[in-house]
């Protein structure tokens, strides 16, 4: 895996948006600094907010454009924080940025599924390199999608930033799932790194069958 100096020395001519010159000094600055910046910890100013958007289908863009290099999309996602509020920033250490996020940034593209019931355990790998085990300190979460009925579940990366899991890898995830005692309510869910995530009552699968 590169680092994000690497990453920032990807930047050259004929990249599209990568050729805006506010852009590239973003990419110098993001780029100045190890693997694993401590962005929870810096407190620069803010900035504004810039025209950088990540579409729900984890696409990264800028000015309106996709953002094609894939290298700049790991360096940008390495300095990407989400505030208790909400709203996500790019952190360097001399400036937050503010961006627009549809859904969430990222998404779980691979899941290693290993063991059965309280021993199993699921590590997922997100489009932009991360890979972590859904557990107590990266659970996994499920909404409802109102467009198809059905739910959506997210595993926590780091901090407060999320990954959807794609269609495929949620239809693995519910062919896994087993009914458990919560709270005093059957419920269908997942084990993993010996947390259990329910994803709904027994009762609620037997009136969506009915």
């Amino acid at each position: 895996m590169t680092s994000p100096q690497d990453d920032a020395a990807t930047l050259t001519a004929g990249d599209g948006p990568a050729d805006d010159p506010q852009l590239a000094a973003l990419v110098a600055r993001a780029g100045a600094h190890g693997r694993a910046p401590p962005v929870e910890r810096w407190d620069p100013p803010f900035c504004g907010d810039i025209d950088m958007k990540i579409s729900a289908d984890g696409v990264w863009h800028y000015g309106g454009t996709p953002i094609g290099r894939e290298p700049l999309v790991r360096l940008f996602s390495t300095v990407l924080r989400r505030e208790a509020d909400g709203r996500y920033l790019l952190v360097t250490p001399v400036e937050k940025l503010g961006i627009t996020v549809e859904d969430v940034p990222f998404l779980a593209v691979e899941m290693h599924a290993e063991g059965d019931g309280v021993a199993a355990r699921l590590v997922f790998r997100t489009n932009v390199g991360d890979v972590v085990t859904a557990g107590p300190e990266r659970p996994l979460r499920f909404s409802d999608d109102p467009a198809t009925g059905g739910l959506v579940p997210y595993v926590l990366v780091r901090g407060r930033l999320e990954a959807r899991l794609t269609r495929a890898l949620a239809h693995e995830l519910a062919a896994r799932a087993v009914p458990a005692i919560v709270d005093g309510t059957e419920q269908l869910g997942v084990w993993s790194d010996g947390a259990f995530f329910p994803m709904m009552t027994a009762d609620a699968l037997k009136s969506a069958l009915a």
